[in-house]
């Protein structure tokens, strides 16, 4: 099988889907096809490809191939360097129907990895998680980069400085990073999240939790989340954490938000009251920007100030780490294709294996996932 790996042309996307190590693993079996420059600026070179088997080729060949395996879904003008029937795999946006569309119109079959199952099997291949957990760790990175003064407690001949409070919004896995940054560089941490089970791992990374109660067996039930996901929560719930939270973000140096809910726009956590509260030179860092934000102030792709607080819209934060977001990624990748390549090195499909049958988002042009 002919294995295209093309460069990624989304502006700000500096990640390749596979690196000279896993493309080692493809060319033992497969014919891999890398376009040239695809990994530069994730610092792979063309050398290190054909050194691991692969053939440097231009874009129209790398599209060409019975497979592409890219990191972002295609724009119209590489959709149209696909053959009908080619395989795509990568991060497709399962949520945005109307690029499932385009796929499907293009004949593609094409593998969504985002809508993987959290399932122990499929940890190996969790592309989000894999990338969530660069994200967090670069977005504490930006918030230190960006606050005016020192992150952990420092005792000097001029005095005593004061470590920085950092308020961490959302711990799934970027959140959880972020802690864990955030304690490396001697911050005090905070953290908030609408499941109760996450408690614990905040703890454990020496954090404290921000306990906001629950009123109702159903605010406890939906707090359990679904499928590893935070689900939406009552209005009156999310009323006394808006108050709970508006209490603390007027202590925190740092405030970080992850919030995100598939297919949904992100919740407001941090409202422009809030903002106003917050202590001249204080950072937002909204990971949630590209759905909304967490934030109504936030502005994509830029730092803005308001009210003297830095707020920060950097979308796509893994790609500012694309060396090792791409390693990952093309090993999420690869662990992927063990589930669509035989032993025989055929393409196929069982659609009896539930991640196969989750992740396939369009076939035979029609799209699968609604």
């Amino acid at each position: 099988m002919r294995i295209g790996i093309p460069a990624e042309t989304r502006p700000g996307e500096t990640r390749v889907a596979a690196t000279p190590e896993t493309v080692k693993k493809l060319a033992a079996r497969h014919q891999v096809l890398v376009e040239a420059g695809a990994g530069l600026r994730a610092s792979c070179l063309d050398a290190a490809y054909e050194a691991a088997g692969a053939t440097i080729v231009d874009a129209a060949a790398a599209f060409g191939a019975d497979m592409v395996l890219k990191v972002r879904s295609p724009d119209a003008e590489e959709r149209a360097r696909m053959r009908a029937g080619t395989v795509l795999v990568g991060m497709l946006n399962p949520f945005d129907s109307e690029n499932l569309a385009h796929l499907a119109g293009a004949g593609l079959t094409a593998f969504a990895l985002e809508a993987a199952p959290r399932i122990t099997r499929a940890q190996s291949l969790d592309v989000l998680s894999s990338q969530a957990n660069i994200a967090g760790y670069k977005a504490v990175m930006l918030a230190a980069n960006t606050y005016g003064r020192f992150m952990p407690m420092l005792m000097t001949a001029a005095g005593t400085v004061k470590a920085a409070r950092v308020l961490i919004m959302g711990v799934g896995v970027a959140g959880l990073q972020a802690i864990a940054t955030a304690k490396r560089l001697g911050a005090v941490i905070e953290a908030s999240d609408v499941r109760p089970p996450v408690k614990e791992q905040v703890e454990s990374l020496g954090a404290r939790f921000i306990d906001v109660p629950y009123e109702t067996d159903e605010e406890r039930e939906i707090a359990q989340g679904s499928g590893g996901y935070a689900r939406p929560m009552p209005a009156a719930w999310m009323a006394r954490q808006a108050a709970l939270v508006h209490e603390r973000a007027k202590l925190a140096d740092i405030v970080i938000t992850t919030a995100l809910i598939p297919g949904r726009k992100a919740p407001v956590l941090i409202g422009e009251e809030t903002v106003q509260a917050m202590k001249p030179g204080s950072v937002i860092v909204d990971m949630a920007v590209e759905q909304g934000g967490n934030c109504p102030l936030t502005e994509l792709n830029r730092t803005v100030v308001k009210h003297g607080v830095h707020i920060i819209g950097e979308p796509n934060l893994a790609s500012l780490v694309p060396a090792d977001a791409s390693a990952l990624y093309a090993r999420n990748v690869l662990d992927f294709l063990k589930l669509v390549v035989d032993k025989e090195d055929r393409f196929v499909i069982d659609r009896e294996d539930e991640i196969v049958r989750a992740t396939l988002v369009c076939a035979d042009g029609a799209v699968l996932r609604t």
